[in-house]
């Protein structure tokens, strides 16, 4: 059963589904109508139609009757683990690995190899979050390598989602984009939702979710630049949407960049990397700060790129 609450605060009226499709990024926007058509989403304890128009401080409930779980198998995966205690762990994700498994993609994620990994070494992952996403706390997207914190105590879970929410997790990456940006360095402040006819993809949008982009540029030539980006929200795609929004998408994305910029490196997949993690332990409280350079996928095309540049992680 999935059971949630809302009020609405906005002074532009709404459609329910989609105020709710913004909400709700893991469900479609059909899913959602489908809900509110059986009465399983009300307002005001009303039953209306998808096509309500939200006033302020209407009142919203959801209590939605969830397919059956699919029981999620370990596998055997590559794992590189960059540290583990008996709290958490941080991983350097794959590119290519997506992070957890959904209806249509059971195998092959980083949660299936974690619960292998887990199983052989007599530890459980927290299952406070969502049944697909054990002791997941954050994501990244399937072609983007790099750090990644999972949660094995409930205790670590819920400090680290604490933390995130306040802004008090680092996160940085490395984004290779094509052409310059305007400034050397900046925010990129440009709230995000769900582009409403291509599911996939996320666009500006002033109704939207706040999302945050800090930047900072370190190396360019005529057509493309290197830049170090800090996260201060962490919305789907923020960082990919955000630089396509700015007409500078980073370099072969599949979703984002102009299909005559993505046939230049033969589809590696988008050139972005998570480079940094930094946060206070949940348990201890001591500051953990780590490091991973990018893979040779993205050092293949940078040299390409920039071939006698010199990358150091350190600012």
């Amino acid at each position: 059963m999935l059971e949630k609450s809302y009020e609405y605060h906005d002074d532009q009226s709404l459609r329910l589904d989609r105020y709710l499709s913004q909400r709700l990024d893991s469900y479609s926007r059909s899913e959602i109508a489908q809900w509110i058509k059986t009465g399983q989403v009300k307002v005001n304890k009303q039953v209306v139609k998808p096509s309500y128009r939200l006033n302020p401080m209407d009142k919203i409930s959801l209590a939605i009757e969830e397919e059956e779980k699919i029981p999620i198998v370990g596998e055997s995966l590559d794992l590189d683990i960059v540290y583990e205690d008996k709290n958490l762990l941080v991983i350097n994700k794959a590119k290519g690995m997506v992070v957890h498994p959904s209806k249509g993609h059971l195998s092959g994620t980083l949660v299936n190899a974690l619960l292998a990994y887990a199983k052989k070494n007599h530890f459980t992952l927290s299952d406070l979050g969502d049944y697909y996403r054990p002791g997941i706390v954050h994501r990244l997207d399937k072609d983007t390598s790099g750090l990644m914190v999972v949660a094995k105590s409930d205790q670590a879970y819920q400090a680290l989602l604490e933390d995130l929410a306040n802004h008090q997790v680092d996160r940085k990456y490395l984004a290779l984009i094509y052409g310059h940006l305007p400034d050397k360095q900046g925010t990129i402040d440009i709230p995000l939702r769900r582009h409403p006819k291509d599911r996939m993809r996320y666009v500006g949008d002033p109704l939207g979710k706040e999302a945050v982009t800090h930047f900072k540029q370190i190396a360019q030539v005529e057509n493309y630049a290197l830049l170090r980006l800090n996260l201060e929200t962490g919305r789907t795609h923020q960082i990919r949407a955000h630089l396509a929004y700015l007409d500078h998408p980073v370099v072969d994305d599949p979703l984002y960049a102009k299909a005559y910029q993505q046939r230049f490196f033969s589809q590696q997949g988008q050139c972005l990397h998570a480079y940094e993690l930094s946060f206070n332990h949940p348990i201890t409280k001591e500051k953990l700060r780590f490091q991973v350079k990018p893979p040779k996928s993205f050092m293949t095309i940078l040299d390409k790129v920039l071939p006698n540049y010199d990358l150091h992680l350190e600012e």
